[in-house]
């Protein structure tokens, strides 16, 4: 859906139509803004709250079935009634807060808890609205198996493949998010933002995404107001408990200047690692091996004292099939 849409409104914005008009002054904006999914989320906010009733027929988010060439003039309708709203979405950072990733992240957590065994403090850095802090709330199914509670209202299919992590269970004994905005996903306006972001043609992300809301509204999770560097720069180790930092497709958002900042507080975080308050660096990131080597979306894991790192699994942008090593 997404495809034929930005193919029209590329073919807008060429002929000086109405997308033009949103999109002026943002010629150069950098592919790390996302523009196109801020310009997207815009419109499927519209569909969802119904201040555009005649586009909740195309979008399947909304009980529609899309159809391009039916659905564009009611689409360059909407965008002509709306444009100085949509020009303002274009200043919202995209908050997708995939819950599909948590299979990545909750496998390596498994995979760490396995080799730690002690009780989990757990912060994440973009965290939107931290629902992957609630990833041992969900539960994920794999050949010949599955994990997590029977009765969670959010089940990730096809999560996991090759050699699989321990059925383990985890003691996660805190839970803090930092992101320059979080969102509070417990209120409508919340949660319309969040599904405003996921493809609408795409039903098991949705899915999975409501079900994650309604988890949260049940399980507590502190979340901040702060940018990344200086919430790690405030973190520390803690005696009798593993800590662990984790993210997920945020790293490539960061300036080179912020990405060197964070990795030297993550290092020295690390450098506090003791054998009795272990720390582990946990993430998923778009990643070559070899700077020859086709980009793929990695597991990785950097463990303190001593800054082991290794590649645990490969998955697709969204998380599952998660591949593990």
């Amino acid at each position: 859906m997404y495809g034929d849409l930005l193919t029209r409104v590329a073919d807008n914005v060429e002929t000086d139509g109405v997308f033009a008009t949103i999109l002026a002054g943002h010629d150069n904006a950098s592919g790390r803004m996302a523009l196109a999914l801020r310009l997207l989320g815009g419109l499927h906010r519209l569909a969802l709250d119904g201040r555009v009733a005649t586009l909740r027929q195309w979008y399947p988010s909304t009980g529609g079935h899309w159809n391009a060439e039916a659905a564009w003039p009611d689409i360059v309708l909407a965008a002509t009634e709306h444009t100085d709203y949509l020009r303002d979405a274009l200043d919202q950072p995209p908050q997708t807060n995939e819950v599909g990733r948590s299979a990545a992240l909750i496998g390596g957590l498994l995979l760490l808890g396995r080799r730690k065994e002690a009780p989990i403090r757990l912060f994440e850095i973009g965290c939107s609205a931290g629902l992957n802090l609630r990833a041992d709330h969900y539960r994920y199914r794999y050949p010949g198996g599955d994990w997590g509670p029977a009765d969670s209202p959010v089940t990730v299919d096809d999560a996991w493949r090759g050699q699989l992590p321990p059925a383990a269970g985890l003691q996660i004994v805190e839970r803090q998010g930092f992101d320059i905005a979080p969102l509070d996903a417990t209120t409508s306006d919340g949660e319309l933002t969040l599904l405003s972001y996921v493809w609408p043609d795409q039903q098991a992300r949705l899915d999975r995404l409501r079900g994650a809301i309604d988890i949260a509204r049940r399980v507590p999770a502190q979340l901040h107001r702060r940018n990344a560097i200086d919430a790690v720069a405030d973190l520390d180790v803690a005696v009798g408990t593993l800590t662990v930092l984790w993210h997920s497709i945020m790293w490539q958002y960061l300036s080179a200047s912020e990405q060197e900042r964070l990795a030297a507080e993550i290092d020295a975080l690390g450098a506090r690692a003791t054998p009795d308050a272990p720390f582990a660096h946990l993430t998923l990131v778009p990643h070559r091996r070899t700077p020859d080597a086709a980009l793929e979306f990695a597991v990785r894991v950097r463990s303190w004292p001593g800054g082991e790192d290794r590649v645990l699994a490969v998955c697709s942008p969204h998380g599952p099939p998660v591949t593990w090593e």
